[in-house]
């Protein structure tokens, strides 16, 4: 017997990302071109690099909101992981052309101009990726999204870029050395590589079909070992992910004169604290007779 949760439209936040997206690369654009600082072009570069995995994310979040059908058995929720994939190589991407810009900096040294109201500009834009940042990440966290979650974390990633940027700028105004420039650009290039490849690794997890952590397995085992005994066990356990859904199925031994009425109310019961001991938990229970050798078989885990 298997039951299914109804799946969440995430992609409400994922417009508020885009909006933001927008507004901050407008914000850092002129702060770069009043200071002409490859440092705040850098960090300007690393939020277009946001307005793009933002709207991937919106595709990724409206495909993963879609009913299982004909085609999709088992739901859409997979396609967060491509976004967050596709967000990595975008955020590595991004970090090359911004070496590529700091060395060519760094060998054409150029003096900074108003930096005091770029350096405002870029902060005003820092405060507004910070505030939806948090947003996003709480709402990751609270719907299970990887999509959500990676796009909070990137930009919570430019906050930081943005504030090493400010106060680099600000050393290159004071000291006058302009070397400082390029040099500040190239470590924020690194961050975003980082961030990049942490990315990719977690999703590639995800696409993978990992088990749950070994909390939620616990919780899981928790809600088994309350109905052992008498007849009744458990074997062949599995657990899986799959964007925010989550995914068990598992044997149910019952004694083997036990009517299929009473076997299909011990399944209902266990798996309804199932659902409640895990949230967006969907469960495939299979019913076998205890007293039969083959009910015992289980497909190899190493």
């Amino acid at each position: 017997m298997t039951t299914r949760n109804p799946r969440h439209d995430l992609s409400r936040f994922a417009i508020l990302s885009i909006a933001t997206a927008i507004a901050v690369i407008a914000l850092k654009l002129i702060a770069w071109r009043i200071t002409g600082s490859v440092g705040l072009l850098s960090d300007a570069l690393e939020s277009v690099v946001n307005l793009v995995a933002a709207v991937g994310a919106f595709v990724a979040l409206r495909v993963a909101a879609k009913p299982p059908d004909s085609g999709h058995n088992f739901g859409h929720t997979k396609a967060e992981y491509f976004s967050a994939v596709f967000e990595g190589v975008l955020i590595v991407v991004a970090a090359v052309t911004i070496i590529v810009t700091a060395v060519d900096r760094f060998i054409h040294p150029r003096e900074l101009e108003e930096v005091g109201v770029g350096l405002g500009i870029s902060l005003v834009a820092t405060a507004i990726n910070a505030g939806v940042g948090c947003i996003l990440i709480r709402a990751g966290r609270r719907h299970r999204s990887l999509t959500l979650e990676a796009d909070g974390k990137h930009l919570m990633t430019d906050v930081l870029t943005t504030v090493g940027v400010v106060v680099g700028v600000f050393l290159v105004a004071v000291t006058g050395w302009l070397p400082l420039d390029p040099l500040i650009a190239v470590a924020v290039a690194v961050n975003i590589i980082v961030v990049g490849v942490q990315l990719v690794r977690r999703s590639g997890a995800g696409l993978m079909d990992s088990a749950l952590p070994d909390e939620l397995r616990a919780a899981i085992d928790e809600v088994l070992d309350r109905h052992r005994g008498d007849g009744i066990d458990f074997h062949d356990i599995r657990t899986r992910e799959a964007g925010h859904e989550r995914f068990v199925q598992l044997h149910m031994l019952v004694p083997g004169n036990w009517s299929v009425q009473r076997a299909h109310d011990l399944t209902e019961t266990v798996e309804g604290e199932l659902r409640a001991a895990v949230a967006d938990l969907n469960v495939t229970m299979h019913v076998e007779p205890v007293n039969d050798p083959r009910a015992y078989e289980d497909w190899r885990l190493d």
